[in-house]
Formats: C-alpha cells, structure tokens, sequence
C-alpha cells in the first residue's frame, strides 16, 4: 500500500508540474516582449504556484519530484560537455586559454573571500563554525564562476557578430561550463570533508584523487552507453528516453554509493555525477562519430527538460529567505562584476590580445544559467540543514546576471565593431537583399520567387509602375531617374546580395561597370539579350543567363536527370540549394569530414578561384570556396550562419544551455 500511496503522489505531483509548466511556457512570452529573458517567466510562474504563493505544487511535491531535478541535471551536464567541440577552438587557444584561467581564478578567489566577509550578514550562515562558513564560501564561489553558452549563441546570432573578440568570448564561456563542473566536484568534497570534521590530511586528498578518478571512468563508460544509444535505428524518442533514464542512473547510482560507503566505511565516497555526465558528453562529442546524433536528441528534448527544471526550481525558492537576503545578493552581483572585469582583463593582457579587447571583455561573461541553477540545486540536496537558502540566494544573483548580461555582451560586441546584423529578421533567421531592374513579367515572377525564399527585394523601375500583389508580399518599388551611384547607394546596394539587371543590354552593363566601381557586391546577375555582349558582362564578374539556351539546356536536363533539376527548382517541398561562401576563420583548413554536417544535407559541389573540385570528407576548406549545398530549408539556414560567420552557431539548434534559443 505504501508503494501504491507512493507512486500515486508521484503521478499527481507530476501532473500538477506538468499543468504549470504549460503555463509558464505561455506566460514567459510575455517576459520576452519586455525584453526580460525566458526563464525570468519560467521562475516566476514557479515561484506564483509553488508553496509560497498559490500551493499549487506542495512541499511534498517537490520532494516526490526529485527525480526531475536529477534528470534536468544530467542532461545540462551531457548538454555541457556537448557543446565543447575542441577542434573549434583552435584558432584562438591561446586567448581561451589565458582568458579563462584569469575567469576563474578572479571569480572564484575573490567570490569566495566576499562570502566569507559577508557571512555575518547572511542570516544561514550567522552562526556557523568557521569550517561551514568556508565550506559555504567555496561552494558559493564555484557557482559565481558559472556562464551561460546559450545566451552568448543568442546574442552573437542576433548580432551576426564575428571577429576575434566574439570568437575568444563563445570559447571562453563554453570552455568555462565543463572547467566549472570540475571546480565545483572538488570543493563539494572539500566542503563536506570541511562539514563533517574530516581532517583535511594526505588520506582526504587520496581519498579526493580517488574520487575524481572514477567520476572520471564512469564518465567515459556512460559516453560508451551514449553512444552506442546514439547508434541505434530506432526512433529518436527512445532513444531520447534512455539516455535520460542513463543520465538519472548516474545519479541514483552516485548516491547509492554515497550510503553505502558511508553505512560500511569510516568515509563517504562522493562520485559527482555532474562530473560524470559531462566528461560523457565531452566524450561523445570528441571522440565519436555519434556526435550529430547526440545533438540531435539533446536539442530536440532540450527545450522541455529546461521548461519543467526551471519552474519546478521557481516552486523552490524560499521568498522569504529572498525578501530578506536581497542586498547580499545584488552586493555579490557587483562584486561578481569586479572579479571578472580582473580575471578577464588579466588574462587577456597575459595571452597579448589588444587592449581595447581586454578592457572590454569582461562585459562577455555576465550572464548566468542552465549551469548556475543546477549547481545551487544540487547543494540544496546535498546540504539540507542551510541548503534550500543557499540556492535561493545564488538563484537571485544568477538571476540579476541572467537580467543584465545580454545587454553588455551585445554593447561590447557593437563597441569592438563585431557586428553585422541583417536589416531585417524573417522566421529563417537569415536576411539577403536583391535588387532588381526591369519591371516585366520576368523580373515580377522573379521577385516574387525571391520573397518566398525569405530575401528582401527592391525592383528599380524606370517608369511608375507598382504592383499592388508585389507590395502585399513586401517588395518595395523605386523610381530611378538616371543611373548613377548615388541612385544605387539611396537603394542600398551597397549591403546588396545580388544586383540584378533585366533591362537592355546597354543598361545592364552601365549598372554592373558602376555596381563594380562603388560597391562591393555579393553578385552580378544579368538576363542577356544580345549574344555578342556575353564576353563584356563575363569580363565584369557578372554570372549570365541566356534565355534562348537556358530553356533548351533546362529540358536536357530534365529529360536526363528530373529528380535534380526538381529540387533546383523548388519542387521539392521543404527542400532547397544554397551557394555559401567560407568566410568563418575557424573553419579554415578543416576538412569537409570535420564539418560533422547534418545527415539531412549533401555537398553538391565546391569551387575555389572559378574551379570545381572533387568532393570527398578529406577535401580542407578555404577562405573564400563557394559550397553549393541542398537539404531541408532549415538546417540549410543553420549551416549559411556557421559558414559566414566567425563562431558562429556551432551548435546547430543549441541554443540553449543548449537546446532552447533564448536568453537564458
């Protein structure tokens, strides 16, 4: 009867979790239009129904609903070592590595010292012994070191910001996630060790080596689970399903290892098992070839696993240890602040990036999330005498830096000239702009193709004709009255992707010599009329079109390869080709094999200075090749983003600590 009694509390605390997560799903819209991030409404919809508020969700459901915390807690570990893919940090080690080491050194010295000074002041910590106030100090310095991937991504796709300052800064902060868990695994033991009264003596350093060493094992023997899941034919939600139920093993695991050394021994052994599912992830993701499947299932389960954690971590939180210790959590804010602009800065000048660059950097690193949160969830567990308050003050910090991150981060990327954003931001993500002169059925039809592959699209005109069916599909008319620069320049050719003359020859040609005089173009594209005039436009770099030939050489190759021209026209439903141009540094001299891209897209071909290549996984890109590529719409408007910018989104569909795109 108790395990029925049990297992019925649990189903209900479920469902009353599930029903508010809904909620919160909806209401945390509401946060974005204000500019607030998610996860901001995923709390306070927790903190509205949980038992400080409404009730809706019970202490006793919070309790049965342990098993969630573990769950969300494993796959932001998988999550953390998954987005570490090291060969795409190459070309700014050096930085990453200087960088980072002043981070956390900085952040953690100087947090925990704070900690400690103000621990006369934080009501859970008055009164304590000197060795808990010290453990508490560390642990609380470890999560003051945690960043937020995600919220980088966010804004660097935002901004389509690149450049060395962008790329040391999406290094840096992913490296940090997995160097924090680490952190974090060795000050738990030594704050237990500190809690408990164990000497910290030869036997507990041993004692901590050991530890670490089989977290370490375990880690690589789940990596192995992961990855033979990730093998499988199955369907995707099973194989979702199992590598969360490996993920809560590792905790109950853990934790069964825990009791049973502590009933049987004179020590505990503490296996972390955020460490262990980290290193798995990092595993999986750099030593497999499983990795685009690994992505696949984190992202796709991502966004449901964040919503129910966060509300359910909302529902926690103790308002009226928050009400009370709201001014140290905005001093620590501060003095979080203070350490990373020294940590930043200081490593920064040690790997010899530019001043500028160093001065600046520390606006990078605010941001908190995913990572923060799970750590203060798990000292709530692992010490519940002050725990439960712990978390609620760290969350309130991580909050505050989940709040005002984003803002410095976009600041010092505009302030160090990194940004690019696209004039205009469609559901693709991904904005180009065609201008086109001519005005007849041709040039209409072509516009109106263009729209629907989400470009913006201006027709030059020469007389006053408007289409009023062009115009509802947003495409914008101009009156040219001469062609000149100036007429270009006021329709924005100069940010142009493609200029495109359908009018006469004579004319085509004036717009491509000025086109190539003023500005910097993507590409000429102009309709031939006169056969002789061919040679002229190639001459200008212009890709021609030959009507009377095009149509013949179309049906040759619908007679001799249908399925191909089909999808070079688009009757393909959500299938598409996309010519992308290889200007992201971190992809210089790796191999097309190395691109680990998704298994929905196929290389078509490739050109470098005018010529095909041979395409084969050894062929190493070049700044400049033109891949032509065809696949799902989607992933093809991912992939346009990681090859024209410099780190760029390489975590297709990660955004989120990793798989929700939003600032968390």
């Amino acid at each position: 009867m108790e395990v029925i009694s049990l297992s019925k509390s649990i189903f209900l605390s479920t469902i009353s979790l599930v029903i508010v997560a809904l909620a919160a799903r909806q209401i945390s819209t509401l946060f974005v239009k204000v500019k607030l991030p998610l996860i901001t409404g995923f709390l306070f919809v927790g903190i509205l129904c949980g038992p400080f508020v409404l009730n809706f969700i019970t202490f006793s459901s919070i309790k049965s609903l342990r098993f969630l915390d573990q769950v969300a807690l494993a796959f932001i570990a998988f999550a953390a070592g998954g987005e570490l893919y090291l060969k795409e940090l190459d070309s700014r080690l050096n930085s990453i590595k200087w960088t980072t080491v002043g981070l956390v050194v900085g952040t953690f010295v100087l947090g925990s010292s704070s900690f400690f000074l103000l621990s006369d002041y934080i009501p859970f910590v008055k009164g304590v012994p000197l060795e808990g106030r010290i453990a508490i100090s560390i642990l609380g310095g470890s999560i003051l070191v945690a960043r937020s991937p995600s919220s980088a991504i966010a804004v660097i796709k935002e901004l389509r910001a690149k450049g060395p300052f962008v790329q040391t800064a999406l290094g840096v902060t992913v490296v940090m996630d997995s160097v924090v868990i680490i952190l974090f695994a060795v000050n738990s033991s030594i704050a237990d060790a500190l809690l408990t009264n164990i000497g910290m003596n030869f036997g507990f350093i041993a004692l901590l080596i050991v530890e670490l060493s089989i977290s370490l094992f375990l880690g690589y023997c789940v990596a192995r689970i992961l990855g033979f899941i990730a093998s499988q034919k199955f369907d995707l939600r099973y194989k979702i399903f199992l590598m969360l139920f490996v993920g809560y093993s590792v905790f109950f695991f853990s934790d069964l290892v825990r009791h049973k050394t502590a009933e049987n021994f004179s020590f505990e052994l503490l296996l972390e098992p955020l460490l262990i599912c980290m290193v798995a992830g990092l595993w999986v993701t750099n030593r497999s070839q499983y990795r685009d499947e690994f992505s696949r299932m984190l992202n796709e389960v991502g966004p449901a696993v964040y919503l129910m954690f966060f509300t359910l971590v909302g529902a926690s939180l103790k308002l009226s240890t928050l009400f009370i210790v709201w001014p140290i959590a905005l001093a620590l804010f501060v003095i979080r602040i203070a350490a990373i602009f020294v940590g930043s800065f200081s490593g920064g000048m040690i790997a010899g990036d530019p001043v500028k660059q160093s001065r600046l950097s520390w606006m990078a690193y605010i941001t908190q999330a995913g990572i923060g949160m799970g750590l203060a969830t798990e000292v709530a567990v692992a010490f519940p005498g002050w725990g439960q308050e712990f978390a609620t003050l760290m969350i309130g910090i991580i909050v505050l830096n989940q709040i005002v991150g984003p803002s410095f981060f976009k600041f010092s990327i505009r302030l160090m000239k990194e940004a690019f954003p696209l004039p205009e931001k469609t559901e693709m993500g991904i904005v180009h702009t065609a201008i086109i002169f001519g005005e007849d059925g041709q040039a209409q039809a072509l516009a109106r193709q263009l729209r629907l592959h989400h470009w913006q699209v201006k027709m030059a005109t020469i007389s006053d004709f408007k289409s009023e069916t062009l115009s509802e599909i947003g495409v914008e008319f101009h009156k040219i009255e001469e062609f000149s620069a100036k007429e270009l320049r006021f329709m924005g050719a100069g940010g142009a992707g493609a200029i495109i003359g359908m009018l006469s020859d004579e004319k085509n040609l004036e717009i491509c010599k000025m086109s190539n005089e003023n500005f910097e173009l993507a590409h000429l594209v102009v309709r031939l009329n006169d056969r002789s005039n061919y040679d002229e436009y190639r001459v200008l770099g212009a890709s021609v079109v030959s009507p009377s030939t095009a149509m013949i050489s179309l049906l040759d190759h619908f007679v001799r390869s249908p399925s191909a021209v089909s999808l070079l026209l688009g009757m393909e439903e959500d299938q598409d080709i996309l010519d992308l141009e290889v200007r992201n540094s971190d992809l210089f001299r790796k191999s097309i094999e190395e691109l680990k891209l998704p298994n929905e897209v196929l290389v078509i071909s490739v050109h470098r200075d005018g010529k095909a290549l041979n395409v084969h996984g050894d062929l190493h890109l070049e700044e400049g090749d033109i891949y032509t590529i065809a696949g799902n719409e989607k992933v093809l408007e991912e992939i346009s983003f990681r090859f024209e910018a410099d780190s760029g989104d390489f975590y297709l569909g990660k955004s989120g600590d990793p798989a929700i795109e939003m600032d968390m």
